[in-house]
């Protein structure tokens, strides 16, 4: 017969074993074997070059831990919604994932104004907003222990570069044309900051509404103003639009944008009119025929698997798996909203392959880095022409 001794012991291993399934089946998201993930992304509206090319970089680095094995054991699972850019459809799409799928974390959701219509819906059901793609402060300010950023602001790449290259190319007349949405208004805020460091004023503003396809009438004002240094709010194909129609009129200042426009689709789609585009920008574009042996392999084997050339933004999803990856596996086989937040809180990430910066996160820093760099479009492809530098 058993002694008391070894039954009580027994039944304190049996409690504890009850009492970690509870857990495992109150964490929403995590199972014996499977994390499920979930990403909005634009997929069918105008931001569907960037949000395709996240997608495929999330799943190429899913699918690289899960033939590792995954993560504890348990292999990922990615819940992809379309939200066409609208901020409505944001809504709908979060209300799926976080009640429907019961994902985890959202990861590396696409766009200002659709996290910030879509976070509310996580955060009632303890849904970690994680990384999304976009550099607005709201991201990670206020303080919220459910939402981590690693993309420097628009605002403080702004802020940080446009008062450099102004004093650097001495225009006479510094303009902006923005997209009117917290987006663009972010762009405008740290252009408007910077430039107050240098005793610069804007001589004209002028925005545009979300999905403007026409640009004539804000680039004939800003020619007319004579302006030869041109912010801009913009993101692709307003980028395009403008630089082209400037061009068309034979207007050519200095055009200067944020890591919104830092794209290859801005070369591509646009050619040669492109050509000495500035933007601000952290990551590099993984070119197939990069000097970088590191960047080279990884844009080949991407290409392989999709059929079709990656993109920053390619990068960018894979990055953002692949540091969930790194705090999910930290934080072991009690994989819980408050083990995984515990994990983060103390993380550092070294840089990577593609010159991202190291990234440091804490209790009271849930942006990993507000360091930002400067490229160019020179001869049809980005070049990077800056060092980092950071408030």
């Amino acid at each position: 017969m058993p002694s008391p001794r070894y039954l009580t012991a027994a039944a304190l291993a049996l409690a504890a074993a009850l009492v970690a399934t509870a857990a495992h089946a109150q964490q929403q998201g995590v199972s014996k074997d499977q994390i499920v993930l979930g990403t909005i992304q634009d997929l069918s509206g105008p931001l569907a070059g960037y949000g395709k090319h996240v997608r495929n970089g999330m799943q190429l680095r899913i699918g690289e831990i899960d033939e590792q094995g995954g993560i504890a054991g348990r292999k990922l699972v990615l819940k992809v919604e379309d939200d066409g850019y609208d901020p409505k459809k944001a809504v709908l799409a979060a209300q799926k994932l976080v009640n429907q799928d019961k994902i985890f974390v959202m990861l590396g959701h696409l766009g200002t104004a659709q996290n910030n219509a879509a976070m509310p819906v996580q955060f009632e059901k303890n849904v970690i907003n994680y990384f999304p793609v976009t550099a607005a402060r709201e991201m990670y300010e206020p303080l919220n222990r459910l939402k981590y950023a690693m993309v420097t602001p628009y605002y403080d790449q702004m802020r940080i570069f446009a008062p450099r290259m102004v004093k650097e190319k001495k225009p006479n007349k510094v303009c902006i044309i923005y997209q009117d949405d917290e987006f663009g208004l972010e762009v405008l805020r740290g252009t408007e900051d910077g430039l107050k460091t240098i005793n610069v004023a804007l001589a004209e503003k002028t925005s545009f509404k979300r999905g403007a396809t026409d640009f004539s009438s804000q680039v004939s004002k800003m020619q007319a103003a004579g302006c030869d240094f041109v912010v801009l709010g913009t993101i692709i194909r307003e980028t395009i639009g403008t630089i082209g129609t400037a061009r068309k009129l034979g207007f050519n200042p200095t055009f200067f944008a944020s890591q919104a426009a830092y794209t290859d689709l801005i070369h591509k789609l646009g050619g040669a009119a492109m050509n000495g585009l500035y933007a601000t920008m952290a990551t590099q574009h993984p070119y197939l025929d990069e000097a970088s042996q590191p960047i080279r392999f990884w844009a080949n084997k991407y290409k392989t698997k999709f059929n079709e050339d990656p993109s920053v933004f390619s990068v960018y999803g894979y990055i953002i798996v692949d540091i969930f990856t790194k705090a999910a596996a930290k934080a072991g086989a009690n994989l819980t909203t408050d083990s995984f937040i515990k994990v983060m809180d103390s993380l550092t990430v070294p840089p990577d392959i593609f010159g991202s910066p190291e990234m440091t996160f804490g209790p009271t820093k849930h942006l990993g880095t507000e360091a930002t760099r400067l490229s160019q479009i020179v001869d049809g492809r980005w070049k990077v022409i800056s060092d980092y530098a950071q408030r």
